[in-house]
């Protein structure tokens, strides 16, 4: 599938859909998955192990990934926008501040970016992608990060050619969960939001997918609750493996 995906031109895209995944039968079948990259598909607990090599607490990983997105975040809020591997590198020496460090600050930072570069995907991701690419639906990544590491890592899983592009916010000036981020890869993809479903583990995604009109599909590996302040996704699955099964379903349904 690689480099299959057509360029669309330019277009308005409204992302109001009148025909939503959500109905009484159930969800619509879509005819393409985004998939989210960063923690849906790629493993990020290796970063730990990063921060204890320059000498700073493995734990402090995941306050600096939220952080991270906490900074994207109130950038979009402003209509303002910035890549997510300069905004990593500077909460990177805002977290290091303070810490007595067995590197330079700045060998420190590179040391820990270098990391997205050998992250693998998760366990269930391979199966998971090679059933999905089985179903009479098209595979395109959707990330905040860059589309050079979510390539990498596709690469390195033998995963790539199941997946027909790799769509970065980068292009798109903002970052997911705003409207415009989906409305960048509608455009790209030619789609209106009713034939376009967002795969993530993160439920701020799935809500910022759902309120421009997608489908959703949370995949919760971890067994915890979907916060109620967020809109429920259309599926709910434990794995991409998972998921591949619930659309196989509806295929099989809409065939009848």
């Amino acid at each position: 599938m690689r480099g299959s995906l057509p360029i669309a031109p330019r277009r308005a895209v409204s992302l109001s859909s009148r025909d939503h995944p959500v109905s009484p039968d159930g969800p619509r079948r879509p005819e393409v998955l985004l998939l989210d990259v960063n923690e849906t598909l790629s493993d990020l607990s290796p970063l730990g192990a990063r921060f204890e090599d320059v000498g700073a607490p493995a734990h402090l990983a995941a306050t600096w990934f939220a952080s991270v997105l906490r900074d994207g975040f109130a950038l979009t809020s402003v209509g303002a926008s910035a890549p997510f591997a300069a905004i990593a590198a500077d909460v990177l020496r805002a977290s290091f501040a303070g810490l007595t460090l067995e590197r330079e600050t700045e060998a420190a930072v590179q040391h820990v970016m270098a990391g997205f570069g050998s992250l693998s995907v998760h366990d269930d991701v391979p199966d998971g992608l090679r059933a999905l690419a089985e179903l009479p639906v098209r595979l395109v990544t959707l990330s905040n990060g860059s589309a050079s590491v979510a390539e990498g890592l596709l690469d390195r899983a033998g995963l790539r050619d199941h997946v027909e592009a790799l769509l970065s916010v980068e292009e798109a000036g903002t970052w997911k969960p705003a409207a415009g981020a989906y409305a960048f890869a509608l455009d790209r993809c030619a789609l209106d939001p009713m034939d376009a479903m967002l795969v993530a583990v993160h439920p701020w995604d799935v809500d910022g997918a759902a309120r421009a009109g997608l489908g959703t599909a949370w995949i919760n590996r971890s067994g915890g609750p979907y916060p109620e302040h967020f809109t429920k996704p259309d599926l709910t699955a434990t794995s991409l493996v998972d998921l591949a099964d619930q659309l196989r379903a509806m295929v099989v349904t809409a065939s009848r």
